[in-house]
């Protein structure tokens, strides 16, 4: 049978269709395109969530490998051994160091850029360049797209959010530069086209007025292909081509929804479908742009730090940031706790997704590093230290989970996106205020 290249794509008006791994491929090891025993190339996503956490609801008692899983962390128990918690570390940078109020800008402004965002609600912002974008920039000529910026809910890119911060650290986690935020993206459908479409959005009108599927355009590429492949080979193509398509069903499905009724505070103006739906469907965009190497650098920001949406689909109708400062208050705790959980469970579900992808001997969870967590640990202290962060995947073999680990104090969060990089065969000898590489991943 003939080998085809792993730069295969699908092709038809205004479409560019990449395609997973494939037997037909050759050797496991040629799917890095990089020089690796691999079987795949490694990927990386950085996952925000606002507000902090519910602490004594989701730090394990527990260290090593019979860590318990406390209530926020419950929705893990089917990818428990995927899964590091990461105890004690620390985004200095998101601290005030003189600067007064603000502890929501600077925490998603400093998370992955390591840096202490220049306190203005003008247009001389500054934070400094993020982690992903390091890894971008290198990995730049092995992708379509070096990155995917990614978000649960619109954002302001000036005007004053937080104590005098601009809106633009409260609502953006990725830096191209110290003075170059990118913004995030929260619709679909645009994030859809970015992956496959080949032409501008002026020149696909005509593809959107005949409401056609992208496959439609596709279709005689695939017949083409398909008389090249095996058996194993043809139900992987199926199952990739329906998950495509099932996407595009569930876009077009939540474009029809009704907008949702925001509350009576100052929030961000929502996408018109039901939040869960739209989180889902961001985690499936996701898989879907690692399953076909469209990118190996992901950041999805859920939800803006101060966030004051609310989560309804778990009985929360107070808003978030409102509910952050609970003042030990046990009532506003089991809320927090919930909509924490509601959060942890949409993970569990991508990750769970991840680990359904098979790609050489392997899935695409165990080719994968997916980070997560939050810029502030306790809302109601706006503390930056014992930060709620997990990390998950196989990172192509250089990273074994299954494990909580407690770091000494103040140990840099830095050091954790060094280590990614580490494993992303990028060498970079510090990062932020890293002080070397975390033990214990490996």
């Amino acid at each position: 049978m003939p080998t085809i290249s792993r730069r295969t794509a699908l092709r038809g008006l205004g479409v560019s269709l990449a395609l997973p791994w494939l037997e037909a491929m050759g050797p496991v090891t040629a799917w890095a395109g990089e020089d690796t025993k691999s079987p795949a190339p490694n990927r990386m996503c950085f996952c925000y969530v606002p507000n902090g956490k519910n602490m004594a609801n989701w730090t394990p008692k527990a260290e090593g490998a019979n860590f318990d899983l406390p209530a926020i962390l419950e929705p893990f128990k089917p990818v428990r051994d995927k899964l590091f918690v990461l105890t004690g570390l620390t985004a200095d940078k998101a601290r005030a160091h003189g600067d007064g109020g603000g502890d929501h800008a600077r925490a998603l402004g400093a998370f992955l850029t390591g840096a202490q965002p220049k306190k203005t609600d003008g247009t001389d912002i500054r934070a400094g360049i993020s982690v992903d974008q390091v890894a971008a920039a290198r990995l730049a000529d092995k992708t379509r797209l070096p990155s995917l910026e990614l978000g649960g809910e619109h954002g302001a890119m000036a005007g004053n959010c937080d104590s005098g911060y601009s809106c633009v650290y409260s609502s953006t986690m990725s830096w191209r530069s110290a003075t170059q935020p990118l913004p995030k993206e929260v619709s679909p459908k645009i994030v859809f086209e970015r992956l496959f479409a080949t032409k501008p959005p002026t020149e696909r009108a005509a593809q959107d007025a005949k409401r056609k599927s992208v496959l439609d355009f596709v279709r005689e590429d695939t017949k083409d292909l398909e008389t090249k492949l095996g058996a194993t080979d043809k139900r992987k193509l199926d199952e990739y081509l329906s998950a495509v398509r099932d996407i595009e069903q569930r876009i077009a499905r939540a474009e029809k929804l009704p907008p949702v009724k925001t509350p009576s505070y100052t929030v961000p103006a929502s996408v018109p479908a039901k939040y869960e739906e739209h989180v889902r469907i961001m985690y499936d965009l996701i898989a879907l742009a690692f399953q076909s190497d469209v990118t190996r650098v992901v950041t999805f920001v859920l939800a803006n730090e101060g966030s004051n949406k609310t989560y309804p689909m778990v009985g929360v109708n107070e808003a978030h940031h409102e509910l952050s400062h609970h003042d030990n208050k046990a009532d506003k705790k089991a809320k927090l706790r919930d909509i924490n959980t509601f959060h942890t469970s949409q993970l569990s579900y991508f990750l769970q997704k991840l680990a359904g992808i098979k790609e050489g001997d392997g899935t695409l969870l165990d080719h994968a590093m997916i980070a997560y967590g939050s810029g502030n640990s306790d809302g109601n202290a706006h503390n930056h230290d014992d930060l709620p962060i997990l990390l998950a995947g196989g990172g192509c073999g250089t990273l074994k989970p299954g494990k909580h680990i407690r770091y000494p104090k103040e140990t840099p969060l830095n050091n954790l996106w060094l280590s990614m990089l580490d494993r992303m065969d990028l060498k970079v000898q510090n990062f932020g205020d890293s002080t070397g590489k975390l033990s214990g991943l490996s």
